[in-house]
């Protein structure tokens, strides 16, 4: 037989965005249910060091992190589900979700904060130097790199603001991009070409990650020509792969209105175009996508649940 779970509250997604969310429902008495998904604890569960998360004046670690708001959201009554939500039912309320393993959630409200994934290159040395000065975020990441020579790939928005950004802690920054021209906002691209500090490598692709060192580190990029097919090599100590992010909101397509695959809420709120469903993080967070951000940003969705039960309660107490 089925198992059926039914909640108040629903949560798709674990990050800090997901947990924080379940950490105020709880504490608002609606039992919230976290269905995990593919990666419990979010991103931050493939970081090492984390340095700008308030109220740590040492780094601490990524999954530590998450592990501390897992038990937090847990003992203060939010119930947590290893599963992965395949199908979706919006079309009334209570909501109707299904599980991989056919269990369903019927759910007053949901929240959802599925996050986003950095897009990588795929290239030798990737996976094995990400953490070890190959990253996909600038801004969580480039203040280890103050002083050293860094690198960034892409040629979009995303590329451009890195690289930008990365000038305030080093001197030497190096754009990398497969074509000859970006596709940047040409503000942007102004402001890039104008900065003294950042040169810009016109047809290379990125062919591998070296690493090197003791303990063993990125210390350059093997690259191609993608005009001549000439090999090089660019020593660096950092590597910004920036072409750009996936949210997770394949489930959402036809659902829920999006830009870009990003769901879109209401201004300075988490409501959806649905009455009853939310989003949080980096799920609907295009520009930011900090995991302060995203733990602000699920605080304001249990807010907007607990408003929306109690005029929801009351309106059905009238009715009767």
């Amino acid at each position: 037989m089925t198992a059926t779970h039914s909640t108040r509250m629903l949560i798709l997604g674990s990050g800090p965005a997901g947990l924080s969310a379940a950490i105020y429902g709880a504490r608002a008495g609606l039992a919230p249910i976290v269905v995990q998904g593919m990666q419990p604890g979010g991103q931050l569960t493939i970081t090492t060091d984390v340095e700008n998360y308030p109220g740590f004046k040492d780094v601490i670690q990524g999954p530590w992190l998450m592990e501390q708001m897992q038990a937090q959201a847990e003992h203060v009554g939010a119930q947590m589900m290893y599963d992965q939500i395949v199908d979706v039912d919006l079309s009334q309320r209570p909501f109707r979700l299904t599980g991989d393993g056919g269990i369903v959630y019927l759910a007053d409200t949901l929240v959802i904060c599925t996050g986003a994934q950095a897009k990588w290159l795929g290239v030798e040395g990737e996976e094995h130097l990400a953490g070890k000065g190959v990253s996909a975020c600038a801004t969580c990441d480039g203040f280890f790199y103050r002083g050293k020579k860094v690198v960034v790939i892409g040629g979009g928005n995303t590329a451009v603001e890195e690289a930008l950004y990365l000038t305030n802690h080093s001197h030497d920054v190096t754009l990398i991009h497969r074509r000859d021209t970006l596709r940047a906002e040409k503000i942007l691209q102004e402001r890039l070409h104008a900065h003294p500090n950042i040169k810009v490598l016109w047809n290379k692709a990125v062919d591998k990650f070296v690493g090197g060192g003791t303990p063993e580190g990125l210390v350059g990029i093997d690259l191609i020509d993608t005009v001549t097919g000439e090999k090089s090599h660019e020593p660096t100590d950092g590597g910004f792969v920036a072409i750009g992010h996936h949210p997770a909101t394949e489930l959402f397509t036809g659902k829920l209105p999006m830009d870009e695959g990003y769901l879109l809420v209401e201004k300075g709120t988490s409501r959806t175009s649905i009455p009853g469903v939310f989003a949080a993080g980096d799920v609907t967070d295009k520009i930011y996508r900090q995991a302060v951000t995203a733990a602000g940003m699920g605080c304001m969705a249990a807010l907007d649940v607990e408003k929306f039960l109690a005029e929801a309660d009351f309106e059905a107490m009238a009715a009767e």
